[in-house]
């Protein structure tokens, strides 16, 4: 097995055997450990899971979306990227200006009531196409508040606004053995302005060796559906700032703080435990363009040969 994918299922094959269980904000229950952490050596290829498929398309443009300082789903929606529309339907179905059916935990309903979930596809499919045509829905209900994109690049707090992702880029190309290069998602005067708390809520890189390495504190980890983005995520964050300052590229360190498996995973998460990994992938970046002018189109994955992907309920 790729080191990659043995470093995640042995997180996996911890959490089922000594996570306890422990209720949760979406009251699905989980199983769940508190402290853990992953490390990555980027220099042995590019750490997409193997043992189900992983979207690239949908790791990169959020990605992208974060960089560009962007909170609004419309970017994503134009790459067919669908990973935050719940949250903005929720904000939308919940409105005074929702006249459509009933859709009262959806999440749940769409799983195990057919009627529902055909209703529950056709009022998401009206609001897509309203966030991708119609500007004022769109500013209306298509943003998802202060989240990540907003901290990392304007962040306020005490009357000041911070580029954090910009000063932090600069200072590892003027000072790079400083212990400063941080970015904090976790704004507290912002919380109750965002869509969802941040999960993966501070990083920090780190140079030694002519090496760029990043670690990560992320306060809650959902392993099955959310991790393996965040690995790739802040891998990839970490191959394109190592490229902007002229780095070579060291270590991605994952650090958890409550690190779950939803209840309603479990057979997911067993199923892929049973599958046996292929080599780890390749990162191209095309071009000379900045970070901070990057496209989706610059990036390639080659040679990623996958198992299937593994659907699971997401927790809103």
């Amino acid at each position: 097995m790729n080191s990659f994918d043995q470093v995640y299922h042995e997180l996996c094959k911890e959490v089922l055997a000594t996570g306890r269980s422990k209720d949760d904000r979406t009251k699905t229950g989980t199983l769940s450990k508190f402290g853990h952490q992953m490390r990555f050596d980027l220099s042995q290829g590019f750490p997409l899971l193997t043992t189900k498929k992983v979207s690239f398309k949908l790791v990169a443009t959020e990605l992208i979306w974060f960089i560009r300082g962007d909170t609004n789903i419309r970017y994503l929606l134009q790459y067919n990227n669908n990973i935050w529309n719940e949250w903005a339907f929720k904000k939308w179905v919940e409105s005074s200006e929702y006249n459509g059916p009933d859709m009262i935990d959806f999440g749940r309903r769409s799983l195990t009531d057919d009627a529902f979930n055909q209703q529950y596809q056709e009022q998401l499919s009206i609001f897509k196409d309203r966030v991708l045509h119609d500007d004022d829905f769109m500013l209306k209900y298509g943003d998802l508040g202060n989240v990540y994109g907003k901290q990392w690049r304007h962040f306020e707090s005490g009357g000041k606004v911070v580029d954090q992702l910009k000063e932090v880029v600069d200072n590892i190309k003027t000072n790079p053995t400083s212990r400063r290069h941080i970015v904090s998602a976790w704004n507290p005067g912002e919380i109750d302005t965002m869509a969802l708390p941040p999960c993966h809520t501070m990083f920090q890189f780190y140079v030694n060796d002519g090496k760029l390495s990043c670690q990560l504190y992320q306060r809650s980890a959902d392993i099955f559906l959310g991790v393996p983005f965040n690995i790739a995520s802040y891998s990839l964050l970490t191959h394109l700032v190592a490229k902007e300052c002229g780095l070579e590229i060291g270590e991605f360190v994952h650090t958890m703080g409550d690190a779950h498996i939803y209840s309603n995973h479990i057979e997911a998460v067993e199923t892929q435990l049973t599958r046996e990994s292929f080599n780890a992938p390749e990162l191209i970046i095309h071009g000379d363009q900045s970070l901070f002018d990057l496209d989706y189109e610059d990036l390639e994955i080659k040679n990623y040969e996958a198992h299937p992907a593994i659907k699971a309920p997401i927790a809103v």
